[in-house]
């Protein structure tokens, strides 16, 4: 029997999901990453991580005499298809999903893995193993099993494990061949009132369905379709259903480079990540994710005290970070971290943030709910803290843990606080708040273009009296800051373009910082350029190095939060939310428009 354990970590893995519970999925069919019972809960299949004391955190399907193995998503859904072989002609399907689908006013979505397992072709002999671990891969749970199920006794969630196999076959790691269909439920300590078969059927039917229906209402362009796609769902993945919270990515301390301590945390959800989310899937009208990520909002921020950069899926407030010492990390490469020190910060770019994720509630007339002058009230309090915070230092949004600074994209966002205010009381007709909200917006408008505009650079900066240049830089006229043909902007797209670009890829910024120099591209940057070079005329070389970036996604169609500049390996959380928001928002501004399919 061929072991998958000893194969090394790698970042070409698969997403499943269902808005309550997610999970990665290796080449091979092999679960080696999901927490329970949520996002940023423990992590039960942690061999991404590579346990320190045991072995496991993860499931397995092992085929003897392996040959190799071939893996798709089912089109337009979440549901993940694996074809194992074996040497001698033998196969084995195996289709991976999280149930979700919408029945009884709501949406049946619990915290549950489903495998199908079917046998295609020979007399494959195959073995199972169910190996969770509990306490960040520090102690295997108790067990205990009946008739036709197993039970991990995993503190503060007990898992079971019902199936139409024998569960002697499981529980021992028996070897047998797989002569006929085999399903799989792993999910609540709850005993299934119907056959698991039938239940797995019609789940996956069930869940089938939802997907399609989903990506059916999507309003994506005319080229680069698969990969828009792909990417949609994947950020609808990342949105837990029972907050609204939006997580960064699904995994914590994979590094940004080979050996680095750049590892963090980033199961929480990030205003500032967030808010780019929501923007994208607006533009592709599934404006739900943001309807439910404003309730989050609003309950985060019920004081309207300062914000914070991030906060817990449960709306925690306090991510004390910590290291984790029964995990070794990605390829041994640790830390692992649990919990993020950057809630502690100062970012004020995020009072922007909140405001510029909740305009398109006053404009779209497709909401079941939309912004009325209450909602206006309550955001203006946010704009009045991104009045008062636009000239403060900050640690910016590259989270800075050793510096701050005024920087150029949290006052331009604190800016746009105020631009957007005065929008939206326009379309409301109050007139006083239009004059306040556009007298303030002129007013750090102004400041900004004195302090952040370097005359003798002949290009802006990334802080106010600075010389330094960071790939936020870019985002200036689609905020509307700036007109796309300003030749100030024209000249720092180029300025980024030859200081901060090696290759195909671009460096958030060069100059050392608490860790060293960055040594890995920054995946959103380098979508920012593309964007910022089809905006200033420069579509040609801008669709060109598109076409290269997408080559550079996993086989499924997914983004780290870095790619190296040599080889293109993937490295940082996965999948990460910013790269897959980046990759959206070039390809609807590039792709050619959907007439010329006529």
């Amino acid at each position: 029997m061929t072991s998958n354990a000893s194969l090394p970590s790698s970042l070409e893995l698969g997403l499943i999901g269902n808005g309550s519970v997610a999970a990665l999925v290796d080449a091979r069919a092999r679960i080696v990453w999901g927490c329970v019972p949520a996002f940023d809960g423990d992590p039960v299949f942690c061999a991404l991580l590579c346990p320190r004391e045991h072995a496991g955190g993860d499931w397995t399907i092992e085929l003897e005499d392996f040959a190799y193995s071939e893996q798709h998503y089912i089109t337009n859904t979440a549901m993940l298809r694996t074809v194992l072989c074996d040497t001698h002609g033998g196969a084995v399907e195996i289709v991976d999903f999280a149930p979700r689908w919408h029945q009884n006013d709501r949406f049946y979505r619990p915290v549950m893995l489903m495998r199908r397992l079917r046998p295609l072709s020979g007399s494959p002999r195959i073995r199972m193993r169910l190996r969770p671990l509990c306490s960040y891969g520090a102690h295997r749970p108790e067990t205990t099993w009946g008739s036709n199920h197993i039970r991990y006794l995993v503190p503060d969630f007990t898992l079971r494990l019902t199936s139409d196999l024998p569960v002697r076959l499981i529980r021992d790691e028996l070897p047998f061949v797989l002569d006929r269909d085999a399903h799989l439920v792993l999910g609540p300590d709850e005993t299934l009132t119907q056959s698991v078969s039938g239940f797995v059927r019609n789940s996956e039917e069930q869940t089938l369905s939802y997907w399609r229906n989903w990506v059916r209402n999507l309003s994506i362009p005319l080229e680069w379709q698969d990969a828009v796609i792909r990417s949609a769902i994947t950020l609808k993945l990342c949105q837990y259903d029972e907050t609204g919270a939006i997580v960064a990515a699904m995994t914590t301390s994979i590094p940004e480079a080979p050996h680095t301590v750049r590892n963090w945390d980033y199961r929480y959800c990030w205003l500032r990540d967030s808010a780019f989310v929501v923007r994208a899937l607006n533009r592709l009208g599934a404006t739900r994710t943001m309807e439910e990520y404003l309730r989050y909002v609003g309950n985060v921020s019920t004081s309207m005290g300062e914000l914070q950069p991030l906060y817990g899926i449960g709306y925690e407030r306090r991510l004390e970070e910590s290291e984790v010492e029964s995990l070794t990390g990605y390829r041994g490469m640790g830390p692992v971290r649990r919990g993020n020190l950057a809630w502690l910060q100062k970012q004020h770019d995020v009072y922007g943030s909140v405001v510029l994720a909740s305009t398109q509630m006053f404009f779209d007339q497709r909401l079941t709910r939309m912004g009325d002058a209450s909602t206006f009230a309550r955001l203006e309090q946010v704009g009045e803290l991104a009045y008062a915070m636009h000239n403060q230092p900050d640690a910016g949004l590259w989270e800075f843990r050793g510096r701050e600074e005024v920087h150029t994209y949290s006052s331009v966002m604190c800016w746009a606080a105020c631009d957007r205010l005065a929008r939206i009381a326009v379309h409301l007709r109050l007139a006083p708040q239009v004059r306040l909200w556009r007298h303030r917006a002129d007013e750090i408008h102004a400041r900004i273009l004195e302090h952040a505009y370097n005359e003798e650079l002949g290009y802006f900066v990334e802080a106010l009296d600075g010389n330094r240049l960071d790939a936020s830089l870019l985002l200036l006229a689609d905020l509307g800051f700036v007109k796309p043909d300003d030749p100030r902007f024209v000249r720092t797209v180029e300025a980024i373009g030859s200081q901060l670009k090696r290759g195909d890829a671009l460096f958030r910024y060069i100059a050392p910082d608490d860790f060293g120099a960055p040594e890995t591209s920054f995946t959103i940057c380098t979508f920012w350029y593309i964007d910022a070079l089809a905006a200033i005329g420069r579509q040609e070389e801008a669709r060109i190095l598109f076409e290269r970036i997408l080559s550079r996604r996993n086989p499924l169609g997914l983004l780290s939060e870095d790619l190296d500049f040599d080889g293109g390996e993937a490295w940082g959380n996965f999948p990460q939310t910013y790269s897959h928001v980046g990759l959206i928002n070039a390809a609807m501004r590039l792709s050619r428009p959907w007439q010329d399919a006529a």
